[in-house]
């Protein structure tokens, strides 16, 4: 019998190749569906399942946490796909020779972010998340349009720019590492390193932390690093928007911690704590504002996801048990929230022909049940009660004032603003005149409705094991 471990990895790879000679829309779609409901099950499974390591991989709370979180948006999002990309292919924006590719791809994608999530290999972590940018590069221009060609094009660069960084620091890591552990898979090994950290040079393991923090800062769509990102969901399937959102960010920032960890266990080197809170208020204030100017729906929640990744890494930057506990908690109310809302917003643009706001008007006369999905998700996403996204950014604000009240002001300041950038967006999107009655899609709601329910019991209360849990791996982070 196959342990979930394994499962993870061989589902994925094996639905990479069935899916690439699969022919028809509707098979393609099941089994899509069907690879990610095993491979979610197999993500459930690891929480249960013993801890383990090797030279190669590891199980531990940290990563088991995030494999559970990620194998779940993927199976829901490949519900919302299947009937997105049903209703793309019946008006001809794809074709069902790419429609072969798409979903081999969402697997090999899939499959790449478990590898990097379960990697103690800190190279092997690297070919994970590149492996995961490129089959999400090659998904961003499925459509084959200049823009989307464009959007690819730019993802592709500047992403690898940034993991040819990441690729540069993993390799001075290795060096450092070396020196103390020797040469072979042991000196690769991430818990090796951090219960060895103390022999390693700080200057060099400083200065691999330079490459990492541009490298995989780049992938996380933290500002300044990230140019590609509101392209990438512009102009790729929303399918992909929500597991960029939801799901990538969260490996890339993962993979960062990481390497924080190695660092804090380390005397000597730089402060990777402050380094984290700067680059967080920066990609939150920048972003918070970049919201009022976006015109495309997709653009303006693309944004919001750098804004809350730049508050995702300023609470893994305060660091401490609560601050981190507040980032483990925003990370998954920010994955389920996220992606909610693209489910909600990719229907709406196929329902109402455009993605321009200016066009997109009086949802709640003309789309009533789409219309109260994204304003559920917006509402949530912007921190009010009783979603669980408020819950997480006022233990963030409490531990910010406790101990750092000016850093606090700055983050309830980014907040406040992106805060008036949403609501004011929402208001006319629900509200206003509808421009035209619209078309209807054959939409699924199930996954829409599904996470926004897992928000709102996450504000309304978080049971016993998952609060041990969080409080474990947040002692951990340091």
């Amino acid at each position: 019998m196959i342990d979930p471990l394994h499962a993870l990895l061989a589902v994925p790879a094996v639905a990479v190749v069935v899916l690439a000679v699969t022919p028809g829309y509707r098979v393609a779609a099941f089994l899509n569906m069907l690879a990610s409901a095993l491979t979610f099950m197999a993500g459930a499974w690891l929480l249960v399942y013993p801890r383990y390591r090797s030279d190669i991989l590891i199980v531990d709370d940290f990563n088991c946490y995030l494999v559970a979180l990620t194998t779940f948006v993927a199976f829901t999002t490949s519900i919302f796909s299947a009937s997105y990309i049903g209703h793309e292919l019946s008006i001809g924006r794809l074709t069902p020779e790419f429609l072969r590719f798409y979903h081999a791809l969402y697997q090999a994608m899939v499959g790449a972010m478990n590898v990097a999530l379960l990697a103690n290999n800190v190279g092997l972590l690297w070919v994970g998340v590149e492996v995961a940018t490129l089959s999400t590069v090659m998904m961003v221009g499925i459509y084959r349009t200049p823009e989307a060609i464009e959007a690819a094009w730019k993802y592709f660069i500047l992403g690898s720019v940034g993991i040819a960084l990441a690729f540069f620091g993993t390799i001075l890591v290795y060096l450092v590492a070396q020196e103390v552990l020797g040469e072979g898979l042991p000196s690769m090994a991430w818990d090796l390193m951090v219960e060895n950290a103390v022999k390693f040079d700080p200057a060099l393991l400083s200065l691999a932390f330079v490459f990492l923090l541009v490298g995989y800062g780049t992938k996380a769509g933290l500002a300044p690093f990230h140019a590609w990102l509101p392209d990438a969901h512009a102009e790729g399937p929303t399918p992909i928007s929500a597991v960029l959102s939801g799901l990538l960010l969260n490996v890339a920032l993962y993979a960062l911690l990481r390497f924080k960890m190695i660092l804090a266990a380390a005397p000597g080197t730089i402060d990777a704590g402050l380094v984290l809170i700067v680059v967080g208020l920066a990609s939150l204030l920048f972003a918070s504002f970049m919201l009022y100017r976006r015109r495309d729906i997709k653009r303006l929640f693309a944004y919001s996801s750098i804004e809350h990744m730049g508050i995702i890494t300023f609470a893994f930057g305060m660091g401490g048990p609560l601050a981190n506990f507040a980032g483990l908690l925003h990370m998954t109310m920010h994955s389920l929230t996220k992606s909610a809302i693209f489910f909600a917003v990719g229907h709406v643009a196929q329902a109402i022909g455009t993605q321009r706001i200016a066009d997109i008007k009086g949802l709640s006369v003309s789309h009533p049940v789409l219309g109260v999905g994204l304003a559920l998700g917006v509402i949530a996403i912007v921190g009010m009660p009783p979603f669980g996204v408020f819950t997480s950014e006022f233990l963030l604000v409490s531990s910010s004032f406790a101990r750092h009240p000016l850093l606090a002001v700055l983050l309830v300041a980014g907040l406040i603003v992106g805060f008036g950038a949403l609501i004011l967006r929402l208001q006319n999107v629900l509200f206003g005149e509808p421009t035209g009655p619209g078309g209807e899609v054959k939409a699924t709601y199930v996954p829409l409705f599904l996470h926004m329910a897992l928000v709102l019991m996450a504000g309304l209360w978080l049971p016993e094991p998952i609060v041990r849990w969080f409080r474990l791996v947040a002692a951990q982070l340091g």
